[in-house]
């Protein structure tokens, strides 16, 4: 099962953090865990949930920005806090939220972080950047991220399960973890494994215009690796469906969660950082970026939550 005894939310008190929110308590209260509920004072910024004004950046500023957020903390707590739910408030500086955050998560040993995304994308994206998507990189625990929704479901609707798989041992933990969450939820799982059909330009000599083509029997051999990995992780009492498509992992994830009515979509990241994540770029934060509805995230490093 999973050991969750610390969840931390970082909030902006914007509506989407609301949302997130939700999520926090409702996993708080199925694991008898305390949440720690975190507002970073960003200097030279604008504070979204508290104050929409220009202001000069002073001492005296910052102090009434953190008296705001102390109050706004309270009031978190006040809506969602119960005689038996732990809910610790802080409040920090930093230049930016994320490395608050991930500072955070560090120190107080926290298991899993529950944070809102705006899912910004193009040019704003560039600009602006995403404390969801640098924590999802960063974090030593696993990070679910909830996608602001104009509608939100109900926070226990959780059916179906997308589990994107390749044949790597990242896959395996992200198996172990889903069985778990769907355990939770009393849902089903749907792993997907999508055979990359881009080709690398020397294969064009071979007169083959398809990754199926070039290896005719991929599709059944993928099947079977899948099959084999779902027995060994997977429990028996959940429902799993595999399905095996040609694509791209990121556009085709996102497609196949969408078309297919995934709740929650379950996936592992790398923990790219620098150059090499400037080039080779992550499904995964694109995943997190245009999901439209909530992604757990498992870490291919730090330590595990599962109890063996």
């Amino acid at each position: 099962m999973l050991h969750l005894k610390k969840i931390l939310f970082p909030t902006d008190f914007s509506r989407c953090a609301e949302q997130a929110l939700a999520h926090a308590v409702f996993l708080a209260e199925k694991y008898d865990a305390e949440i720690h509920v975190l507002h970073v004072v960003t200097l030279f910024n604008d504070q979204p949930g508290i104050i929409s004004n220009e202001i000069t950046e002073t001492e005296e500023t910052i102090r009434k920005l953190e008296d705001i957020a102390e109050k706004h903390l309270n009031k978190v707590v006040d809506s969602k806090g119960s005689d038996d739910m732990k809910i610790i408030t802080s409040t920090k500086r930093e230049v930016s939220a994320a490395p608050a955050i991930l500072e955070y998560a560090s120190d107080n040993n926290i298991d899993l972080i529950v944070m809102g995304t705006h899912g910004r994308r193009g040019l704003g994206h560039l600009l602006l950047g995403s404390a969801a998507e640098e924590v999802v990189r960063v974090a030593a625990c696993p990070v679910l991220t909830i996608r602001e929704l104009k509608e939100p479901k109900p926070v226990m609707h959780v059916n179906n399960i997308l589990v994107p798989v390749d044949f790597s041992n990242y896959s395996k933990d992200t198996l172990a973890y889903a069985s778990e969450i769907a355990q939770s939820y009393n849902a089903q799982l749907q792993v997907l494994h999508i055979i990359e059909e881009t080709m690398h330009p020397a294969f064009s000599l071979t007169g083959k215009s398809s990754i199926f083509d070039l290896i005719p029997g991929i599709e059944d051999d993928c099947r079977k690796r899948t099959e084999k990995m779902v027995k060994d992780v997977v429990s028996k009492k959940i429902k799993t469906d595999i399905f095996i498509k040609g694509g791209s992992a990121a556009s085709d994830i996102i497609k196949y969660a969408k078309e297919n009515s995934a709740d929650l979509i379950v996936i592992a990241t790398h923990g790219l950082t620098g150059l090499e994540h400037m080039l080779l770029g992550s499904v995964t934060e694109k995943v997190v970026r245009m999901a439209h509805c909530p992604v757990f995230i498992v870490k291919a490093f730090g330590r595990s939550l599962i109890s063996k």
